[in-house]
């Protein structure tokens, strides 16, 4: 019992104790990005086998990364790659906009994920309609066509105008829709909010601003109004269906440069968010709307213009309570890259050792899922060297309100030849399973990611060569906000 008492302690102590090079917690995420077949699938009108072996190659190889974290993109442009009431299915699935695939890729990412022990953030476009109006590609049962209206163009690419309230109705009632149906982690959403500039063509929103001005004189002001309600919006619709869901947003990596603002960031970036985008993240993070923010920090280490070092200080900095992790511009890393600080993944590698040595950062996010694909070994090795070596729990969100999960009950082992089987039985609030593994006797230290073995979904897990004269196994469970209970240890039956 008093044992027992010790490992219940050493658990519940929250710290980077085990330095920076091995947290137990630490975001480790890749995105996972449909528009255009970026990412998954990899050309539209591939059958359902096919869909299904390349999901499931990019999962199996994010794993091999020790990667915790997916974030998938699920509605590129006013489309759905779910079940969805609203909008069409994407025609980057099957070439066809409306015709959906005979599986449900969301749940099919969900339940796959987990099994490897990654929890899934959903990707949403809030305005983006059509990236290409050149390419008649809209369903004939799109909103489009039924309200016209709600709708404009800017450059090529068609748009739900943002000072429309039945917009900021609409996209909210997506989002509730899809918290409503899935058991997903967080609804992600990333820098696209108003579009970036277009030299010389201004974004023709002046009818809906002369109809809904509200209280502002200024567009720029009303443009960032516009963005806030949305956000304020999707936040109190999240919380009204499922308050453990986090809402997070990947801005950007420039707010704004210090010589607009003296609370800006020591950049020249030639966009940023508050003056191009319109949008105003600190204030969400101060207003508590959102739960975590992801700068896309996609410079190098001393970039003259937009230094990755001074960023992210400035980020960690800028925190007021949300968590915040950094996003990496993995997809830059190439041999023949124009700047030699990208041609290898030293730079990647790097910033993550920096990062760590800022407490207020609580991890990564990287893009884009194809490069860890393609890159293969050239960047695994680096990361699992050092970096990535041991398994990590994704941090707990700090403005979500915990649910503490009671442990697994019924941890027994079956030894069957070579192998063992570890089963458990499910208590509540469980959402996933940690499994450690110790050498004999020793059964101490939780707070030690060398010592986790596996995270999964599932029920039980098959562990080849188990050594059980050597190794004693241990079980936790995760809630839905990552919230870990108190162990239990296998018996062998």
């Amino acid at each position: 019992m008093k044992s027992l008492k010790i490992m219940i302690l050493v658990l519940l102590i929250q710290t980077k104790i085990f330095s920076q090079q091995s947290p137990k917690r630490e975001m480790r995420a890749a995105w996972i990005s449909t528009v255009e077949n970026i990412d998954w699938p990899s050309k539209p009108g591939l059958s359902d086998k096919e869909m299904k072996n390349e999901m499931i190659a990019i999962l199996d190889n994010l794993r091999s990364y020790n990667m915790n974290t997916v974030i998938f993109q699920i509605r590129p442009t006013a489309d759905a790659y779910y079940k969805s009431t609203k909008e069409p299915a994407s025609h980057w699935i099957t070439g066809t906009q409306g015709v959906a695939p005979g599986f449900d890729p969301l749940q099919m990412m969900i339940d796959e994920a987990g099994k490897r022990g990654m929890n899934v953030h959903v990707w949403l476009n809030p305005y983006r309609v059509q990236k290409d109006t050149v390419r008649d590609v809209l369903s004939k049962n799109h909103l489009y066509f039924k309200r016209p209206d709600l709708f404009l163009t800017y450059g090529k690419t068609r748009y739900f105008n943002p000072g429309l309230k039945e917009t900021r109705d609409f996209v909210a009632s997506v989002v509730g829709e899809i918290v409503r149906k899935y058991d997903i982690q967080a609804v992600h959403m990333d820098d696209y909010f108003y579009p970036y500039k277009i030299a010389g063509q201004e974004f023709p929103d002046e009818k809906a601003f002369a109809k809904e001005p509200r209280q502002f004189k200024d567009k720029d002001d009303w443009r960032r109004d516009n963005v806030d309600l949305i956000i304020k919006q999707i936040r109190d619709t999240i919380i009204a269906n499922k308050p453990e869901v986090e809402f997070g947003i990947s801005p950007f990596g420039v707010w704004r440069n210090i010589a607009k603002d003296s609370e800006g960031s020591k950049t020249v970036a030639g966009a940023t968010n508050y003056d191009d985008l319109y949008a105003n993240i600190l204030k969400w993070q101060k207003e508590n709307w959102i739960d975590y923010v992801t700068p896309q920090i996609y410079w190098h280490i001393g970039f003259d213009r937009a230094n990755f070092e001074v960023l992210a200080k400035w980020w960690a900095e800028h925190k007021y309570g949300a968590n915040v992790y950094v996003g990496h511009g993995d997809y830059k890393i190439s041999t023949s890259a124009k700047e030699p600080e990208w041609r290898s993944p030293d730079q990647i590698v790097k910033q993550i050792e920096m990062i760590r040595k800022m407490p207020q950062i609580d991890g990564s996010m990287h893009f884009t899922a194809s490069t860890f694909l393609k890159k293969g070994d050239t960047l695994r090795q680096p990361l699992l060297q050092k970096e990535y070596k041991y398994i990590a729990l994704t941090p707990e969100a700090n403005r979500i309100t915990r649910l503490k999960p009671k442990p697994p009950t019924n941890a027994v082992i079956s030894k069957k030849g070579e192998k063992a089987v570890l089963t458990w039985k499910a208590a509540l609030n469980d959402k996933k399973y940690v499994i450690y593994r110790f050498p004999k006797g020793r059964i101490t230290d939780f707070s030690n990611p060398e010592n986790i073995y596996y995270v999964t979904t599932a029920l039980k897990l098959e562990v080849p060569n188990p050594d059980l004269e050597n190794y004693v196994y241990a079980l936790t469970a995760l809630s839905q906000t990552q919230t870990e209970s108190s162990p239990i240890e296998f018996s062998i039956k």
